[in-house]
């Protein structure tokens, strides 16, 4: 078989067996733990077993204490509240979030989704002024709002006060001049607290992860659903008027880690520490939630009654919440999770599955498409480095999907941008080692507007620029993406026989999740196993391959999916090398330890 990945097998660590004996686990748990940066017994006790007592005491959040107190005052004066949220699940999940809060406490609270298509990200001016007029007396923005200097100003007459929660990259006062920026578009950095001093909203209060504070709130990496969560905690403390909340409100915060672990996992931030431990209980709440509408949304996805993991939540739960959103309005999935009863959360759903599915059709016809018009324009070719695609036929809604799927089939940055009425919306994907944000700020002569961060970004221009802005990017690509970064990487925590995959062992690698961004799923190096009988196609469409290797007196089954035209090249007794995946399958009671296949190659 022909090698198209790269294999990077972590060195072994010599600490790894004593380790083991503390932990009294296998030596190859304990060197995946090593991988993860854990070394410590105590610290692999804690990330093996978390803890909800493992969370940072949201007063160590910047500016959560002040919006609290505020938060509180007008749900004594029975003052009109409004969310601002956004119209992804990260957006959507803080929201709701904030609103139980709020309703649990007595307060008068209603939430504003603004429309993708016609508004765009963020804050918006004539929403903003709207909502004051309509008697709003706070507003409460989540998962947005860090850069809208110019939108707040919009409330400065009005007699209203403006709480911003959000997660992104604020503005940096030494480039607040750059006149080719939108508020809702400004550039990015990593996720890295910044040494330079940050050009923020002038509001009554901002909350913040990343805020210069002292000491430094612990965990950069919270998402907005994490912020709302925070705050949430935060206003039932100052309610209460001890650290300690009131039973009914510990009861509600311990139901809304299900909402906080959905916007976590969907929102793709880095699953380790308090992340992680909000996705552990929230994924494990999920699968016993009261909130009628994550019921429904559980019930369509078919999951009832299975134990809910990231993958459940960032593939089928959260597509489901995004679709009315890509495709029409956002503000009915915050419905769903938040005023609906069972039987309105029931209809919701619904219709969130038909437009999901929807969203899956016109997604497979644009990528259909993208792909034809990028083996035209050569993008296939070896001194591709750069992919730019464009057509006023596709959703701006969706193109972000079908640039993902352009990087995992070409393996190269992509940007897709959807024309309209001599406009154009993009958005791009990027691979590791290629700053995307960046790339498009060097672009940006030939751009209205451009944001984002490394790995994805958006992008504005007049669709007579997309050949300048074609060529730009492409040759700033050329310059910048080395030969190594075009080589798909898999990275194999170690070296393992066929014989250490036994149950207890991959039952025990199954506790290092939830997995994600900054804690990926075990992946292993097998080497030299031998195919033992004749591969087979399976699958609706056989397009994947099924067989069984053995090595020494072991054998196990693999499954490898969409790859079935590796039955054509692997033959009975051939002796390969395997990445491979375990886990434990379980049908009509019984379990055993299967391998999924990432790659392989001969032995």
């Amino acid at each position: 078989m022909q090698q198209i990945k790269r294999w990077t097998i972590a060195p072994p660590s010599a600490a790894a067996a004593e380790l083991a004996s503390c932990l009294k686990t296998s030596p190859l748990i304990a060197q995946m733990l090593l991988n993860r940066g854990i070394a410590s017994p105590a610290d692999c006790q804690a990330f093996l077993a978390p803890s909800l007592h493992h969370l940072h005491a949201p007063a160590m959040l910047p500016g959560v204490i002040r919006a609290a107190e505020r938060i509180n005052q007008s749900i004594r004066n029975k003052d009109k509240i409004v969310i601002y949220g956004d119209y992804d699940v990260d957006g959507i999940t803080a929201t709701a979030i904030l609103w139980h809060a709020i309703t649990l406490l007595g307060g008068e609270v209603d939430y504003y989704i603004p429309k993708r298509l016609e508004e765009g990200y963020g804050l918006n001016a004539e929403a903003l002024r709207q909502l004051a007029d309509a008697g709003a007396k706070l507003i409460v923005s989540v998962d947005c709002g860090i850069t809208a200097i110019e939108e707040v100003k919009s409330l400065h007459n009005k007699n209203v006060d403006l709480i911003i929660t959000d997660h992104h990259e604020w503005r940096e006062r030494e480039s607040s001049n750059d006149s080719h920026l939108t508020a809702g578009l400004a550039p990015r950095v990593p996720d890295a607290p910044t040494p330079h001093e940050p050009l923020l909203p002038d509001c009554l209060a901002i909350v913040h992860p990343r805020l210069p504070n002292d000491p430094p709130y612990p965990n950069p990496y919270l998402c907005g659903a994490g912020v709302a969560f925070k705050l949430a905690w935060a206003i039932g403390q100052v309610n209460s008027g001890t650290p300690r909340v009131s039973e009914d409100f510990k009861k509600y915060l311990i139901e809304a880690t299900a909402l906080a672990a959905l916007g976590t996992v969907a929102d793709v931030v880095p699953l380790h520490g308090e992340n992680r431990t909000l996705a552990h209980f929230g994924l494990t709440c999920l699968a016993h939630t009261k909130l009628n509408g994550l019921r429904s949304l559980i019930a369509s996805a078919g999951l009832v009654g299975q134990k809910i993991d990231s993958y459940h939540a960032g593939f089928l739960l959260a597509p489901r919440l995004n679709a009315c959103g890509r495709m029409g309005h956002a503000a009915l999935a915050v419905e769903l999770l938040t005023k609906a009863d069972e039987a309105r959360a029931n209809e919701i759903a619904a219709y969130l599955e038909t437009q999901n599915r929807e969203r899956q059709t016109i997604e497979r016809q644009i990528a259909e498409e993208a792909a034809d018009q990028a083996n035209k324009l050569g993008y296939d070719q070896p001194d591709c480095r750069g992919i730019v695609l464009a057509s006023d036929k596709w959703h701006p809604g969706v193109i972000g999907i079908v640039a993902s799927r352009m990087v995992n089939k070409f393996n190269r940055p992509a940007v897709m941008v959807a024309l309209n009425n001599g406009h154009g919306q993009g958005s791009g994907r990027s691979i590791p080692g290629f700053h995307l944000a960046r790339a498009l700020h060097a672009c940006r002569d030939h751009l209205e507007a451009c944001g984002g961060h490394e790995m994805a970004a958006g992008l504005r221009l007049d669709s007579t620029k997309l050949e300048n802005f074609r060529a730009a990017f492409c040759d700033h690509a050329r310059k910048m993406v080395t030969d190594e970064m075009l080589e798909e990487e898999i990275k194999l925590d170690c070296l393992a026989a066929l014989s250490d995959l036994n149950e207890p062992v991959v039952s025990a690698m199954q506790r290092l999740g939830p997995f994600g961004t900054g804690n990926p799923k075990p992946t292993l190096f097998c080497q030299a196993v031998q195919i033992a009988g004749p591969p087979r196609r399976v699958g609706k469409n056989a397009n994947h391959v099924q067989l069984q290797v053995k090595q020494n007196n072991t054998f196990l089954r693999c499954i490898a999916f969409n790859h079935g035209e590796w039955c054509d090249q692997l033959q009975s007794g051939m002796t390969i090398d395997l990445a491979v995946q375990p886990s434990i399958n379980e049908y009509n009671g019984y379990r055993n330890v299967e391998l999924e296949i990432k790659d392989c190659r001969p032995s």
